[in-house]
């Protein structure tokens, strides 16, 4: 039985991460005047994503979607292609207007992830970037409609990949999230 896609970035063994990688430009998929982004320093939380949301490239069942603060983020070339993708959702997805490449997703409202963006690694011009290190909203795929019964073949090739398989966020990046929600609730103090 042939593997199970998952990204181009990782399925073909990943490129070895730089640890002075110090940020790149992405750069969507229009062949001319395309949408640039600098990202300056690294990447963190580095993952694949089932979600229904985030944009994967053609024949991927999972996006490869990170995080940089959002003042290490600036549109430098053909930033009046791009338009939110759903204003209403927490990540605010500027998506390039021509190709539909998801350029960078800053988290604005009151939340754990305010003041980061999420960005796409595979677009940056540049190698050397963290690699991916979880799987995250596995579960997921089902509602782009993957076959239901091919779950556990999914889950079996995700940890092939060294890809631990959440169907929300990993165990840090949950407890992250419950810590500030408790501390914004006072039921624990700082």
């Amino acid at each position: 039985m042939p593997s199970i896609a998952i990204h181009p970035s990782v399925d073909n063994g990943f490129k070895a991460t730089d640890a002075t990688f110090s940020g790149g430009t992405l750069v969507c998929n229009c062949a001319s005047n395309p949408v640039k982004v600098r990202v300056k320093g690294d990447i963190a939380h580095n993952h694949a994503c089932g979600c229904t949301k985030c944009w994967k490239p053609d024949g991927a069942v999972f996006s490869v979607v990170a995080v940089a603060s959002t003042d290490n983020v600036k549109v430098v070339e053909n930033g009046d292609k791009l338009a939110v993708v759903d204003p209403a959702a927490l990540i605010q997805r500027h998506a390039c207007k021509a190709c539909g490449v998801h350029m960078y997703g800053p988290v604005e409202r009151d939340h754990p992830f305010k003041g980061l963006s999420f960005v796409h690694p595979e677009r940056f011009e540049e190698s050397g970037w963290a690699k991916p290190g979880f799987a995250a909203f596995v579960s997921s795929i089902i509602e782009s409609g993957y076959d239901p019964a091919q779950m556990d073949s999914v889950r079996t090739r995700l940890r092939e990949l060294d890809l631990a398989p959440y169907d929300c966020l990993n165990p840090a990046l949950m407890d992250y999230i419950a810590t500030w929600t408790a501390k914004k609730n006072g039921t624990l103090h700082a």
